[in-house]
């Protein structure tokens, strides 16, 4: 995903690059409405949903992954600590991929194209998973003694009441949009940047993804799978490589210009002979007259 040359940070946009606002504009609305649209219509798979928790939780422990419940209780330790860990999960999440894509889209246009179909591929794969694979989270399942931090301790951006929560589908946690827009993010922000503070933004899925468990919104699985979506995304969809503009040398001619017979400012070779002295002859003149001086 790295192998793409960037942009140095201080190079001016292609502007050529960079599609017009408006569709721009109505092409993420309208595919943010789908994606809504979609997730609603995955409701109400309520038994499915539970059945399919029970054999993700199952499955977790039996290749013995590490269980949620050890990220949730360092959280739980601290009731400012958790709390913030709610506000992450409810406040971040849409705006930091926004403000990618508006940066991108100012600053490194043809960075922005490839982030967006990114994106767009990655949220279409999940809806249909969402579909065909309906996920009660970790919080809502009680085999896993896990708590609904957001809520006891706020805030949340979901229903008291999952099963009829109008406002977003809580039975889609496979896989986790949460951390694949955060590697997104911070991928499409390494790849487009040269500051050497740029492998920060590596932070913002680190931080997610410990949010994302400890809030028990979804399991250790959701992102192991939309990793896996991301790394399809990466390899069908690359990042176009620029064709360099090779370097002029003030020596050589431009390309299409004829090339000289001899350099400017130098003079024919001088010939020397110890037959006639201390006298030199131009190379003209030495074919004009020959060895011995005579005219020919």
């Amino acid at each position: 995903m790295m192998y793409a040359g960037s942009e140095p940070a201080d190079r001016e946009p292609d502007s050529s690059a960079r599609p017009p606002l408006v569709r721009e504009l109505l092409l993420v609305v309208g595919l943010f409405v789908i994606y809504k649209l979609g997730r609603q219509a995955a409701n109400g798979h309520v038994d499915e949903a539970y059945r399919n928790a029970g054999n993700v939780w199952d499955f977790e422990r039996s290749v013995h992954l590490p269980g949620e419940g050890a990220v949730q209780s360092l959280l739980l330790h601290n009731e400012t600590l958790i709390h913030l860990a709610n506000t992450y999960y409810a406040t971040v999440h849409f705006p930091a991929t926004l403000l990618f894509l508006v940066w991108l889209y100012w600053r490194r246009p043809r960075h922005y194209i490839w982030s967006r179909r990114i994106l767009a591929a990655l949220t279409g794969a999940a809806l249909a998973l969402h579909l065909l694979f309906p996920l009660a989270p970790p919080r809502l399942l009680a085999a896993t003694g896990l708590v609904d931090t957001a809520q006891v301790y706020g805030p949340s951006v979901y229903g008291a009441t999952p099963a009829t929560d109008s406002m977003a589908n809580q039975f889609a946690a496979m896989p986790s949009l949460h951390f694949g827009w955060a590697v997104m993010v911070a991928v499409g922000l390494i790849v487009a940047t040269r500051s050497r503070w740029r492998w920060l933004w590596l932070l913002h899925p680190l931080v997610t993804l410990l949010v994302i468990v400890g809030t028990a919104n979804h399991y250790w699985l959701d992102s192991i799978v939309v990793s896996a979506l991301l790394a399809v995304a990466f390899a069908a969809l690359r990042l176009p490589r620029t064709d360099p503009v090779p370097a002029h040398l003030p020596w050589l001619p431009a390309p299409g210009e004829p090339v000289p017979s001899a350099l400017p400012g130098t003079a024919e070779p001088a010939v020397s002979t110890g037959y006639a002295g201390s006298r030199t002859y131009s190379a003209s003149s030495y074919a004009s007259t020959g060895p011995t001086g005579a005219r020919r």
